[in-house]
């Protein structure tokens, strides 16, 4: 009786170890939430600053031509795919429904696409599913580590439209919905269809002066259109950190509940164990003094 419930003992010890670790991971995958959340938001000044400038040099420049040049030349281009994930697990369905979404989205179109891969277990599921894979990009661990990413991805993509293997541009990664709820998603970056530059037209100038484009307008549309390709995956991968996060907080939140259960059952078992092995022992006491009682008549 007394190995039975040592063992329980060490049951109950090892579960709640477990619980520590799940408890300590749910407050650092609650306080990550947060500080992608905050990046996408500081974000949204920049990028209506950048749509502005936009704006100003379509109107009064040759950029609705040079747009539509870009528009023309994408019909006979391929097409570039970037798809986040993660590299670590416990994140429930998370890859799997962004790997999902890309693998239908792809094979609904015409030409066959070139796929970076933001994270190892995404990028195996989709080599799983034959896509052609173009390179694989860890996932940034902080806000600080997104910005050297983007530079890797807008300079692997770069090299291939300057060679005109990939014309068109792609993204797919999860977006936060509410709570620990998120939703795939896919974006189309490049090029800068017709819907998109109409829209630029009807934005308004914010104030009473008259912005001016100095300079070669068709060198300032294409900085505006780096920026605009930075600020579109640097906001992708923030809001993929974020629902990665999200969903794994879910997860332990799930594990959290489970070990609590456990250890209830546990403590029950051990507690009743004890019990019948103290009411054994006060049985055998009172045989004995009845025996002995026994004995001396």
């Amino acid at each position: 009786m007394s190995g039975t419930t040592a063992s329980f003992r060490r049951k109950i010890q090892s579960a709640g170890d477990l619980q520590s670790v799940v408890r300590t991971m749910k407050a650092l995958a609650a306080s990550s939430i947060g500080q992608y959340e905050q990046s996408v938001r500081a974000l949204g000044d920049y990028a209506d600053t950048v749509k502005l400038g936009f704006a100003v040099c379509v109107r009064e420049t040759g950029g609705a031509a040079w747009m539509a040049g870009e528009t023309s030349l994408a019909k006979t281009g391929g097409i570039g795919a970037v798809v986040f994930g993660s590299d670590q697990g416990l994140v429930g369905q998370f890859n799997d429904v962004v790997a999902e979404d890309a693998i239908r989205t792809l094979a609904a179109l015409p030409a066959r696409a070139e796929v970076w891969a933001v994270g190892e277990r995404v990028h195996a599921r989709l080599a799983d599913a034959g896509l052609p894979l173009a390179g694989l990009f860890s996932v940034p661990n902080s806000v600080q580590a997104i910005t050297p990413l983007v530079g890797q991805i807008l300079l692997e993509t770069e090299v291939r439209r300057s060679q005109e293997h990939i014309t068109e541009l792609l993204l797919f990664y999860n977006r936060p919905a509410s709570a620990a709820v998120y939703a795939p998603v896919h974006q189309r970056l490049l090029p800068l269809d017709e819907l998109w530059q109409r829209q630029l037209r009807e934005l308004r100038w914010p104030t009473k002066n008259l912005p001016e484009v100095q300079g070669d307008g068709i060198a300032t549309l294409r900085a505006l259109v780096r920026e605009y390709l930075f600020i579109s995956l640097f906001r992708a991968c923030a809001e993929s950190l974020a629902s990665e996060n999200a969903s794994r907080l879910a997860a332990m939140q799930r594990a959290d509940k489970n070990i609590e259960e456990l250890l209830e059952n546990l403590n029950g078992t051990f507690h009743r164990l004890r019990q019948s092995g103290i009411d054994e022992e006060l049985f055998d006491v009172i045989s004995g003094f009845e025996a002995l009682n026994a004995q001396q008549q």
